[in-house]
């Protein structure tokens, strides 16, 4: 691969390794994703779901870093929209996945990727709040927030279920990171 070259003169590469496990999670995120927009919904109330990509992207910030976590989400709210939403979906993905996403990730730094559930329920809450938003934008009809109660307490219980489940994927992951020789965490690889 082609190094790229900073301000200092260093070079840093970026393997080919790494962007094939970024596409595989990528891909492993945009599977889940449509597989739960084929799920009934949960309750009758609108934008309720789940959320399971959302493991994904947790599994990836946990891992690995936030830049590689936020590479990963972005593709895979950009190709989930192109393969399977409208022009429309972009705009509450987008700010619902950008708020979850800046949550997760100072609320990852902070914890010290320890209590990875509460991350997650964090996500899930600055999620609905970004869609939220999005949606009186739009609409400009301050009646949306009589939803915001339902889907904060949604992203409460959604958050909990997203972040352990990546919990009991990570404690999966151990020992196959264990044996890989791949580099520590936050590393680029040759």
């Amino acid at each position: 691969m082609k190094s790229i070259s900073d301000k200092k003169g260093s070079a840093r590469h970026i393997s080919t390794r790494r962007l094939t496990v970024l596409g595989l999670f990528t891909t492993l995120a945009l599977a889940v994703f449509a597989i739960e927009s084929m799920l009934p919904p949960l309750v009758p109330i609108p934008g309720i779901k789940l959320g399971l990509a959302n493991i994904i992207t947790l599994v990836v910030l946990y891992n690995d870093s936030g830049k590689d976590a936020f590479l990963v989400l972005l593709a895979r709210i950009l190709l989930s929209t192109l393969l399977f939403g409208q022009a429309m979906s972009l705009l509450y993905s987008l700010a619902g996945g950008l708020l979850c996403f800046g949550a997760m990730y100072l609320a990852n730094k902070l914890l010290e990727g320890q209590f990875l559930f509460l991350t997650s329920i964090l996500g899930a809450i600055f999620h609905n709040l970004g869609q939220i938003s999005v949606a009186l934008l739009l609409t400009s009809t301050p009646v949306v927030l009589s939803y915001l109660p339902f889907l904060l307490l949604s992203g409460m219980v959604t958050g909990l279920f997203t972040g352990l489940c990546a919990g009991f994927i990570n404690r999966c992951l151990r020992p196959l990171r264990a044996c890989s020789p791949s580099a520590p965490k936050g590393d680029d690889e040759n």
